[in-house]
Order: structure tokens, then C-alpha cells, then sequence
């Protein structure tokens, strides 16, 4: 990842809760090409000791490459939008604003039991907002028996850790507040909550 000083992150806890707030991560492996696909991933742990755990179709094609000491990258991408110079209140060059991050980690399979628990955190953790959630365990015996002999279950654990929020650190206030203006006419109000608190989080 490309980090200029400015936009780097290296706190745990804004890492762990940024990976807890963009589930759906891109996966990607050397196989024999390159390859990625994109899935939901949950955290186990704590900001300074975590590990990731998802699963994958035994028909998706990067199955081949997944095994015990594997290597792979998971990337998780938070808001990001274009900013337009002519935001600015003298000609600049355009930009984009974004944070993401990328962990580098190392598979391990999970046991068919491990699997099961995994779905049951999975599924709970999407489900319990409902209006009318559908827990793991309310699902058809049936249905699971037929379902779990074609996915993977697999924990990652993480290796290295890089961050990045790009978020117009270092600009000028008056620009820093055009852009924040413009996102939020834009409808893009996350994202430009997050420049607010990155440039103005002690006025």
C-alpha cells in the first residue's frame, strides 16, 4: 500500500474498528494467477491481537490455492469519493478521498465444527438488526446439511497490517471546508464527516 506520512494509520483501535465497520472485504491470492474475490470477514480478539475469519465456495476457483500457510491479502475499503478542483477556492488538481486497509495474512482451514460456529457469528451478527431476523440456527436442518459440504471456512491470520485515510490532511482549512460542503450536497454525508473529524477535531 502506498502510504504518503500525512494519511497513515497505525492505531489499533482505528483499525480494528474500521475492519468491524467494512465487513465486505476483497481476498486476494497468488494462485496460479492472480486472484480475488470479494466476501464478508469478521473479526475475533482484541485492537492489538486479532484474527479474521470467512469462508468460500469449493466452486470458486481461488479453492485450489487455499490451504494451511497459504498467503493473502484482504483489503477492506471504506467511503471514497472524487473531489473536484473546482471545489477549491483557487485551480488545483482534482483528487480522491479515501481510506482503506490491508491486511496481509496467513490461512489456517477451519474444522467442519469450526465452520459451523463461524456461519452462527456470521449470520448473527448481519441478522440481529432485522426487523424479523433469521438466525443460523432456525435455519432448515435440510438446508445446512445440503450446504455446508460446499464451502470452506478458513481463519487469516494477520501477518502485517497497513492503513491509510486519505482525508485532505494538511490543505487548507478553507478548502478543507469547501470539499465538506460539496460531499454533503453530494449526498457523500459519511465521508465528509470523517474530513470534518480529521481536520477539525480540536476546534
Amino acid at each position: 500500500m502506498y502510504q504518503p506520512q500525512k494519511y497513515k494509520k497505525q492505531d489499533p483501535e482505528y483499525i480494528f474498528k474500521f475492519i468491524q465497520q467494512h465487513p465486505f472485504a476483497t481476498f486476494v491470492m497468488q494462485n496460479q494467477a492472480l486472484q480475488a474475490t470479494h466476501i464478508p470477514v469478521l473479526l475475533e480478539g482484541k485492537p492489538k491481537d486479532f484474527s479474521l475469519y470467512s469462508h468460500i465456495a469449493k466452486h470458486n476457483e481461488m479453492f485450489s490455492g487455499l490451504k494451511n500457510g497459504a498467503k493473502a491479502l484482504l483489503i477492506f475499503q471504506g467511503e471514497q469519493a472524487y473531489v473536484s478542483s473546482s471545489w477549491y477556492a483557487e485551480k488545483d488538481i482534482s483528487t480522491w478521498d479515501y481510506s482503506a486497509v490491508h491486511v496481509s495474512v496467513e490461512i489456517h482451514l477451519q474444522t467442519k465444527k469450526e465452520l459451523e460456529n463461524s456461519l452462527e457469528k456470521l449470520v448473527h451478527h448481519f441478522e440481529e438488526n432485522q426487523h424479523q431476523p433469521l438466525f443460523y440456527k432456525d435455519l432448515p436442518k435440510q438446508l445446512l446439511a445440503e450446504h455446508l459440504p460446499l464451502i470452506t471456512g478458513f481463519w487469516a491470520k494477520p501477518i502485517q497490517v497497513k492503513a491509510i485515510a486519505k482525508h485532505h490532511q494538511g490543505s487548507k482549512t478553507s478548502d478543507a471546508k469547501r470539499v465538506i460542503h460539496h460531499l454533503s450536497e453530494n449526498g457523500n454525508y459519511q465521508l465528509a464527516e470523517e474530513i470534518k473529524k480529521e481536520n477539525f477535531k480540536n476546534k
